[in-house]
């Protein structure tokens, strides 16, 4: 006889071979199965009260549906092992992996959502960038105030109304564009939007 693995035969597994003075048959039966027996038997008790399977379960009788099908399934479980393990663990494995992330990055599970697939493709998201006028360079922007707005650079502007102190008066239009020939003044200008009010930077 040749054994592949010490697995083979000290992993024994447990039987029961007699109930009392009644002897069973002489392999025995498998505690494991007998698990497997109430199991189905207290799934199928359960089943057969909802009301959709009810009407199903009340064709066949009793003896066949409370003690021939959680036999005949406990009896077939016993016997089938995926790679030598019992049907339990194996369909616990299974779960596992159907539940758990199919990809690892860093050594750590990667979801579909969070990790770049093999073949895939990392695109950004849409950034948005604000500048702080450090670059001296007037941007093309739209502005509707209340709101303040510090100029260093030259430029000329255009309103349909201004008021006094570089205030833009509520429901009025400011057109500002700025002249890169001339010299940057000094000191900036701050002009104040009230509500309403509109810049537009071209």
């Amino acid at each position: 006889m040749e054994i592949h693995s010490y697995r083979r035969v000290f992993d024994l597994e447990r039987r029961i071979y007699r109930v009392d003075r009644l002897r069973l048959n002489p392999g025995g039966i498998p505690v494991r199965g007998l698990v497997y027996f109430l199991a189905i038997a207290t799934a199928t008790a359960i089943l057969s009260r909802l009301p959709l399977v009810a009407v199903l379960a009340s064709v066949f009788p009793w003896y066949l549906r409370d003690l021939a099908l959680p036999g005949a399934s406990a009896a077939l479980l016993t016997v089938i092992r995926v790679e030598g393990r019992p049907f339990h663990l194996a369909a616990h494995a299974l779960a596992r992996y159907r539940s758990g992330p199919r990809h690892l990055a860093g050594a750590r599970p990667c979801w579909a959502s969070a990790c770049v697939l093999p073949g895939g493709r990392w695109r950004p998201e849409e950034i948005l960038i604000l500048p702080d006028g450090s670059d001296c360079t007037m941007r093309r922007v739209r502005y509707t105030g209340p709101g303040a707005v510090l100029v260093t650079v030259a430029h000329e502007r255009a309103a349909s109304r201004f008021g006094v102190l570089n205030i833009v008066p509520r429901h009025a239009d400011l057109t500002m564009r700025q002249m890169p020939d001339v010299r940057a003044p000094a000191r900036g200008e701050v002009i104040v939007l009230e509500r309403a009010a509109r810049l537009d930077v071209r």
